[in-house]
């Protein structure tokens, strides 16, 4: 059976080719409409390997948000302009539109205009992202959700956002995001001694990833351990990068740039590090979580990344760190150096466990699973939707998860 599906994002990042490819073999016809080839503060070569990718025609803008935790974030605003036209042309029978921007209010339109046809949001968001944002933003939203037929989250966290709004949770699809696995498993589980508790950082060195915090509390710790070697790799650029490099250190710690890396290139230094740490503020999931699993590395994971909350369970495989609180990072990595080798080694294979639970061709699996969702009878969907709009569901409120994994 083919199902023709289009697919409106902003662009097609490496680590989510492979869950692409795989979705277009479930599918059997999906066309790609992206904003544009690769935005500007990515450093990766564009590639879509069999995908059919269409460019649209697009106004891109950029935009500073201050986020209530206190830090900027630059974004880029992406209004593809012809995104009516070009869902006229194509036909899909399911549109999967990324987030809820003017992007998405047009496949709203289309969706109301041919009432034959499906739409998903795919809503790669989490509570601590969607803070801060204003009223007319929450009422596009609600708009749009008042007319699409399924939402797809990365995590529990985005399902409770998507429920504020009184949208029906048996319509809201969890699907973990995840990276090509094996490329990452290929490694070694052992690690040697003087590299078991070395530290990575991968990600833009920016202040939404609390990077400069992470400094200041790993210079605090190693001066309170002064037997102790801190071992430090940063693995990414950004703006804060000289500020990081210029550092007064004390003499047990010891940091490595490698600043932007081929997406190949990661699995090697993975290889040579013992834990990732991601001290991130604000993270709609965290990719890094993945990969530095699948590799064998223990993590030391932000509670304000979707997920760090997700995968690591302290103790079993690494620990979760609140990074606006220094005691909490000081806290793990007393753990981390006061975990034996034995213990550390049998954490190396839990989260390698955990990460192999989330693969691009599960993922796929689970979107042809949300698309099917969606293609049951319309009158049957809207019959579902809550009366009120308002009001975040409890934990215990039942959402739909397509995750072997859960």
């Amino acid at each position: 059976m083919v199902i023709r599906t289009a697919l409106l994002t902003n662009f097609v990042p490496p680590y989510r080719l492979p869950l692409l490819q795989a979705l277009q073999d479930h599918v059997g016809e999906l066309k790609i409409f992206v904003s544009t080839q690769m935005e500007g503060d990515r450093p990766w070569i564009p590639d879509s390997g069999t995908l059919v990718v269409v460019q649209q025609k697009t106004k891109t803008f950029t935009k500073v948000r201050q986020h209530p935790a206190g830090f900027r974030l630059q974004m880029f605003v992406h209004f593809p302009y012809d995104t009516l036209a070009q869902l006229w042309r194509y036909a899909p029978e399911v549109v999967i539109s990324g987030e809820f921007g003017l992007r998405t209010l047009q496949a709203a339109i289309h969706r109301v205009l041919h009432p034959g046809s499906r739409l998903i949001v795919w809503a790669t968001l989490s509570e601590e992202t969607e803070k801060g944002w204003g009223f007319t933003r929450r009422i596009l939203r609600r708009a749009i959700l008042k007319i699409a037929d399924g939402v797809i989250c990365n995590g529990r966290s985005g399902a409770r956002y998507i429920g504020s709004f009184g949208f029906p949770s048996h319509r809201t699809v969890i699907v973990n995001q995840p990276v090509d696995v094996d490329m990452f498993a290929a490694l070694p589980l052992d690690r040697d001694p003087e590299i078991a508790r070395r530290l990575v950082f991968s990600g833009r060195l920016i202040p939404a990833k609390a990077v400069v915090e992470l400094q200041t509390a790993l210079k605090k710790w190693a001066v309170a351990n002064p037997t102790r070697k801190v071992e430090m790799v940063w693995l990414g650029d950004g703006e804060l990068r000289v500020r990081l490099e210029r550092a007064e250190l004390p003499a047990n710690f010891t940091q490595l740039f490698h600043g932007n890396m081929p997406y190949a290139a990661l699995p090697a230094i993975y290889q040579n590090c013992g834990a990732l740490i991601l001290p991130s503020l604000m993270d709609e999931w965290g990719l890094v979580v993945n990969e530095a699993m699948a590799s064998g590395l223990v993590v030391l994971g932000s509670v304000y990344s979707q997920a760090a909350i997700e995968m690591v369970e302290d103790g079993e495989n690494g620990w979760l760190i609140d990074p606006l609180r220094g005691a909490s990072i000081e806290a793990a990595l007393d753990e981390l150096f006061d975990t034996p080798m034995e213990q550390l080694a049998k954490m190396r294979v839990a989260a390698r466990q955990r990460a192999m639970q989330i693969t691009p061709r599960g993922a796929a699996a689970r979107l042809y699973s949300a698309i099917n969702m969606v293609r049951a009878d319309r009158k049957k969907v809207r019959a579902t939707m809550a009366p009120q709009e308002s009001g975040a569901p409890s934990d215990t409120r039942p959402v739909t998860t397509i995750d072997s994994a859960r």
